[in-house]
C-alpha cells in the first residue's frame, strides 16, 4: 500500500482521486466486503496508522481465502462484487478510465 501522508488525514472514499479508484479505495471496499468497517464508513480523517492496520486486517482475511475472489464463500462473493459493481459504475460516471492512472 502505498502509504498517505501521516500528517495530512485521508480525504474519505467519496472525495478520493477518481471516485475511490485508488489504493487506498480498494482497502476500503474490501474492509466493507469482509465487515472490518461498516459499508457507509469513507474513513475519512483517518491517518496513515489507522489505514495501515486496516490493510493489514484485509490482507488477513484475503490470505484465509487464497487471494481470490473465486475462493469466497457465495456470500461474500456477492457482496465484493456488489461494492466493487458499484464503485466502478459510480467511477465511470465521474470520468474515471481504467487503467489510466497505472504506470
Amino acid at each position: 500500500m502505498r502509504s498517505p501522508n501521516i500528517r495530512k488525514p485521508y480525504v474519505g472514499l467519496d472525495n478520493d482521486i477518481n471516485n475511490g479508484m485508488t489504493e487506498v479505495g480498494r482497502i476500503i471496499r474490501d474492509a466493507r466486503v469482509f465487515g472490518l468497517i461498516d459499508e457507509e464508513e469513507t474513513c475519512a480523517g483517518w491517518l496513515q496508522p489507522g489505514l495501515e492496520d486496516l490493510w493489514h486486517k484485509v490482507q488477513i482475511e484475503w490470505d484465509k481465502y487464497g487471494c481470490q475472489v473465486s475462493g469466497l464463500p457465495e456470500e461474500l462473493r456477492e457482496r465484493y462484487l456488489r461494492i466493487q459493481g458499484e464503485a466502478v459504475k459510480q467511477a465511470l460516471a465521474a470520468g474515471w478510465t481504467p487503467g489510466e492512472d497505472e504506470d
